[in-house]
């Protein structure tokens, strides 16, 4: 494993996908605020070169990224760059290098990327009906980017993967509540919560662990153009009385990617205030 810095985590390099706002980059500024490289990737270039310069402000180093999270070929170079960005990292941006639905070539790109934070997703725009009314194309976009999006940026960053590497996947409460009317987002999430229990399996014999973190309703711009009060919205239902807060979420991923979890793989932490118990 690096060596230690001094908030007890080595300066480390973390992959995100999704963090051109939102939870995501709530993500990016904790984990740079800790001393680690950030990786802001997200299909919104601009987005993520606004997170990175936040990171910047803070004193931190990040390297935004394009990427889209559904095609191969993209996550492939996003994860080649990403391994390949020396610990100088620079500032700025850039989009991904040449694109190839191959295999990355490892050697021609010897860094590692210590943490994979899977959280770009489909959320505040998808139709909220009755699941017999819901768009086909619509169920299968959002497969596409909250399933099949953790799956292949995994696959790709795994041969950069070091031993004591750490993926954490970002599922939702709504897998344990059964949220009536959308149901391509629950059923999404729910099977990332089982994505998580095979890549666990798999990338243990490689002392990797794999987490999924279930957040339940976070106060983001999303959630605040989702629904109306959105600040009091559940609190009610919750043991503990006040709405979920980014960094309540933060500070779960920064706990399943310290060393204080190299025992704990394949378990899905769910930050919710008390309102399921599992």
């Amino acid at each position: 494993m690096p060596e230690r810095g001094t908030a007890g985590v080595s300066q480390r390099t973390v992959l995100i996908t999704g963090a051109a706002g939102g939870l995501g980059r709530a993500f990016a500024l904790g984990f740079a605020a800790q001393g680690d490289r950030v990786v802001v990737a997200d299909v919104n270039l601009e987005g993520a070169r606004e997170t990175v310069a936040l990171v910047e402000a803070g004193g931190g180093t990040a390297l935004a990224l394009a990427v889209d999270v559904t095609n191969l070929a993209s996550v492939t170079a996003l994860a080649a760059d990403a391994a390949g960005w020396v610990s100088e990292a620079r500032p700025g941006a850039s989009a991904p290098g040449p694109a190839t639905a191959e295999p990355a070539d490892v050697a021609a790109h010897p860094g590692v990327i210590d943490v994979v934070i899977n959280n770009a997703a489909i959320y505040a725009t998808v139709t909220r009906a009755p699941f017999t009314e819901l768009d086909p194309d619509e169920w299968d976009r959002v497969m596409a980017v909250n399933l099949k999006g953790p799956w292949l940026v995994t696959r790709a960053c795994t041969p950069y993967l070091p031993d004591g590497g750490k993926v954490i996947n970002l599922s939702s409460a709504t897998v344990m509540s059964g949220s009536a009317h959308w149901a391509h987002y629950v059923a999404s999430k729910g099977g990332v919560i089982a994505l998580t229990r095979v890549l666990a399996k798999e990338l243990g014999e490689r002392n990797v662990t794999v987490n999924a973190i279930a957040p339940g309703f976070t106060l983001t711009e999303a959630s605040y153009g989702l629904i109306a009060g959105a600040e009091s919205y559940g609190v009610d239902r919750g043991s503990l009385k006040r709405a979920c807060e980014p960094e309540d979420i933060v500070g779960a991923a920064l706990f399943l990617a310290g060393n204080g979890s190299a025992y704990i793989t394949g378990q899905t932490l769910v930050v919710d205030g008390g309102r399921q118990f599992i």
